[in-house]
């Protein structure tokens, strides 16, 4: 079966991924005490916006040494958003199983992220 040929930063898997961790930060974080913390709350959504919205801007871009700059800002964003859920959990804002969920959401996300960037260095 051949691949499916990636002509908009929509048809990316790591793009898609990040779309539906977007949409769980924010039903997690519209719940409970988090709801009220809205400093926590916001940084937590901005951190999750960040990864999708830097794939998709990376992707537009004229050059790959400028996608792949975007591409390490969303992984930043990632590993920025791995530490706020450590937060909303020591804080008994979230439990820990939908933590360990959303963690390996983000983990798996990041290894994408780092998969791609790999091949995209290796294809300059």
């Amino acid at each position: 079966m051949a691949k499916k040929r990636i002509e908009t930063f929509e048809d990316l898997v790591v793009w898609q991924k990040a779309i539906e961790l977007v949409k769980q930060i924010y039903l997690i974080s519209q719940e409970g005490k988090l709801d009220k913390d809205f400093a926590l709350r916001n940084q937590l959504r901005g951190a999750a916006l960040s990864i999708p919205t830097n794939i998709a801007e990376g992707f537009e871009r004229a050059s790959t040494k400028e996608y792949l700059n975007f591409l390490n800002i969303a992984k930043g964003s990632a590993g920025e958003l791995r530490s706020l859920l450590h937060v909303t959990t020591e804080v008994g804002f979230l439990e820990a199983a939908p933590h360990a969920e959303l963690r390996n959401a983000v983990l798996e996300l990041s290894r994408y992220l780092s998969n791609l960037i790999k091949s995209l260095k290796q294809s300059m």
